[in-house]
C-alpha cells in the first residue's frame, strides 16, 4: 500500500536480521554453563479480584487461565510469569533497548495507549514511565500485573478474542501486542478489531517470535528432537484451532486489515553462546535459558490434549528437546518479527 508520508527513521535495533549469516565462535567452550550471561528479573503481585476470574484450571502440574477452560494452551502460573519477564528483556536487547520500533512520537507523544495480552505487564508499565502524560492501558485473561504501577497505567481483565466494546472517544494513538502466538483462531478479526480501534495516523505493532528453530549449516540435521518437535507442534496447534508459527503473516494480515506503511525486521536470534559478538553470546545465553523455560509450558497442552500423549511420554519429549537445546555443538536459532503500520490519517473512525 502506497505510503502517504515519509516513514521516519526509528532507533537502531541490534542488528541480526533474517538473512544475516550468524558467525560461528569456533572457540566456545562446549560447556557453555557461563555465568557471565546470566539475568534474574523479580517475579510479580497479582490482584485481589472475584473468585471468578481466579478459579483456574489446573492440569498436569501447571495452572492456566479460567476464560472458557480448555481454550487455551500456554499455562499463566509464577514459573510462566518469570519466563515471559525474561522474554520481555529478550524483546528489548533484539530491539536495541526500545520498547517499540514504531515512529509512535514523530509528531507528538500518544495519548492512549492499548496493550493487547499484556502478561506480566512489564511492556506497558515500561512505556508508562516513558510517555508519562499518556494513558497506557493492558488487557490480559489473567489479573497477574503488579498492583504498584505507574499512575497513568491500569490493567484489566479482558479477553481480546471478543468483540471490542471501546467507544470512539476512547480509540488508541498506539496498539501494541507481544508474544500472542497460540492466542488467537482468527487473526484477521483481531487486526480489523485494532485497526477500528485506532485513531487515523496511530499505530500498531506486533512483535513476534517464530515458533521454528532452526539452523543455517549440517547441524539441523543433529537436533533430531528440536526437528520433530517443531513439527508436531505445528501440527497440534493447527488441530488445536489456535496456530504457533504464525510470526510470518502479521505482515500480511495488517496490510489486508487496511493499514499503510507496513515495515517488518526479522532478526536472527541464537539459542546459546554459540556466535561471534559479546552482544549476541549474552542475549544467546539469556535465549536459551527462556527456551529451556519455554518447553514444558508450550508442549504440555498440545502433547496431552491434542496429541494423544501420555504425561510419561510427553516428558520425554520435553527433555530430549531440552537436550538438544542445551548441546552447543548445534548452532540453532529463533526469527524474531517485529511488524509496524499506521492507519491512514484519510480513514474514519
Amino acid at each position: 500500500m502506497a505510503s502517504e508520508q515519509p516513514q521516519e527513521p526509528v532507533q537502531p535495533s541490534l542488528q541480526t536480521e533474517e538473512n544475516q549469516t550468524l558467525d560461528i565462535d569456533e572457540d566456545v567452550v562446549h560447556d557453555d554453563t557461563d555465568s557471565a550471561y546470566a539475568s534474574s528479573i523479580a517475579g510479580t503481585d497479582s490482584h485481589t479480584l472475584s473468585s471468578s476470574i481466579l478459579a483456574y484450571t489446573y492440569e498436569n502440574g501447571r495452572r492456566y487461565h479460567a476464560f472458557r477452560d480448555g481454550e487455551y494452551m500456554l499455562p499463566n502460573d509464577e514459573a510462566e510469569q518469570d519466563r515471559l519477564d525474561l522474554l520481555h528483556h529478550i524483546f528489548r536487547m533484539i530491539a536495541g533497548g526500545t520498547l517499540y520500533r514504531a515512529p509512535i512520537a514523530q509528531d507528538k507523544p500518544p495519548q492512549r495507549i492499548l496493550d493487547v495480552g499484556t502478561g506480566t505487564g512489564l511492556w506497558a508499565i515500561e512505556l508508562a514511565d516513558e510517555f508519562p502524560n499518556a494513558q497506557v492501558i493492558g488487557t490480559d485473561l489473567s489479573p497477574i500485573q503488579p498492583s504498584w504501577v505507574p499512575p497513568n497505567c491500569l490493567f484489566y481483565v479482558d479477553d481480546a478474542e471478543s468483540q471490542w466494546t471501546y467507544e470512539p472517544h476512547e480509540a488508541f494513538d498506539f496498539i501494541h501486542g507481544r508474544s500472542l502466538c497460540g492466542c488467537f483462531a482468527d487473526w484477521p478479526k483481531f487486526y480489523r478489531q485494532a485497526y477500528r480501534n485506532l485513531k487515523p495516523g496511530g499505530w500498531m505493532e506486533m512483535q513476534e517470535h517464530a515458533c521454528w528453530v532452526q539452523a543455517d549449516d549440517e547441524t539441523q540435521e543433529q537436533a533430531a528432537w528440536v526437528t520433530e518437535w517443531c513439527s508436531e507442534m505445528d501440527f497440534a496447534s493447527r488441530k488445536f484451532g489456535k496456530r504457533l508459527n504464525v510470526a510470518h503473516e502479521h505482515r500480511a494480515w495488517m496490510e489486508q486489515a487496511g493499514f499503510a506503511d507496513v515495515r517488518e525486521e526479522v532478526h536472527k536470534v541464537p539459542i546459546g553462546t554459540w556466535t561471534k559478538g559479546k552482544k549476541l553470546k549474552e542475549m544467546g545465553y539469556i535465549h536459551r535459558e527462556e527456551m529451556l523455560d519455554a518447553v514444558e509450558p508450550f508442549t504440555m497442552a498440545l502433547y496431552t490434549r491434542v496429541m494423544s500423549y501420555s504425561l510419561d511420554q510427553t516428558r520425554i519429549v520435553i527433555e530430549g528437546v531440552k537436550r538438544d537445546l542445551k548441546d552447543p555443538k548445534l548452532h540453532l536459532y529463533v526469527n524474531y518479527h517485529f511488524v509496524w503500520g499506521r492507519k491512514p490519517e484519510h480513514a474514519p473512525f
